[in-house]
């Protein structure tokens, strides 16, 4: 199964991008399930109904969130009735929504699971902990033909570690949140793809997608300063692409997607 994950959109520049691209992405990928992480999606700061309606019109599969899940409040009430919307597993419970979910692609069942990291991050439940019940009610090559878990973290140390944790028993984990992506695409040594940060889907002139000089000041002169606007350049469409094998549910290949904007290109092939 061919899979593409696309990292945090930000702003309106990220989301027209993957928006208009989309499409020609996914059959230029032959892409048969499409993941996007979401949470910045309105204007940097959560996502809002009428943006997540635009995203699955355009071909998503699956949204998943972050700690920026609860900035819109009207989201609220729409991820209660919107399965394909994930927000991090984790949250306490009684948190509205759902952290996890089994998906068709066809005849193909796909497990999409969002976790949030503790490191730097909210005190959430322990995702280690909370991982491996999810695993074993849904065990790749028995009840699901892939597993793809997107966990948002701000360490790279919990990100490898959970990849580690995982190893073996789902398809690809990727890391979110931190908005650069990193060169580590591999499979790790028991078959699951990974990579720490699949990178953002916005304008990289920019500081992790906010313009840059009100985000520089808070450094410069340690103030707060007024609140940040998603930088307005052309946008970079960042992600991964992953292929299971159809026996085991485990990665064949893995390799960064990255097209448009500043950065180098990178295309599977």
């Amino acid at each position: 199964m061919k899979i593409l994950f696309l990292g945090d959109v930000v702003g309106r520049t990220g989301r027209d991008a993957v928006i208009a691209a989309l499409p020609s992405l996914r059959a230029r990928l032959g892409a048969e399930f499409v993941i996007i992480n979401a949470e910045n999606a309105a204007h940097g700061f959560g996502l809002t109904p009428e943006i997540a309606r635009a995203l699955f019109a355009a071909g998503a599969d699956v949204l998943t969130l972050g700690n920026h899940a609860w900035d819109r409040r009207e989201l609220i009430p729409y991820i209660e009735g919107e399965p394909r919307l994930l927000r991090p597993f984790n949250y306490p419970p009684g948190t509205p929504g759902r952290g996890a979910g089994v998906f068709t692609a066809g005849v193909r069942k796909v497990l999409v699971v969002n976790a949030m990291g503790r490191l730097f991050m909210d005190a959430l439940d322990c995702p280690f902990r909370g991982i491996d019940t999810l695993l074993a009610a849904h065990a790749i090559g028995r009840t699901v033909d892939a597993a793809v878990i997107d966990f948002h973290a701000e360490a790279s140390s919990e990100k490898q570690s959970f990849g580690y944790h995982v190893d073996g028993r789902a398809s690809l984990v990727v890391g979110t949140h931190t908005h650069v992506p990193t060169a580590d695409a591999q499979i790790l040594p028991r078959g699951t793809g990974y990579q720490s940060d699949a990178g953002m889907c916005g304008d990289y002139d920019s500081v992790i997608g906010m313009q840059k000089e009100g985000a520089s000041l808070r450094f410069v002169k340690k103030l707060p300063g007024e609140r940040l606007a998603p930088a307005e350049g052309e946008a970079t469409i960042c992600g991964v692409f992953v292929e299971t094998d159809d026996a085991t549910g485990l990665a064949r290949r893995i390799a960064p997607v990255r097209q448009g904007g500043r950065l180098a290109p990178a295309m599977p092939e």
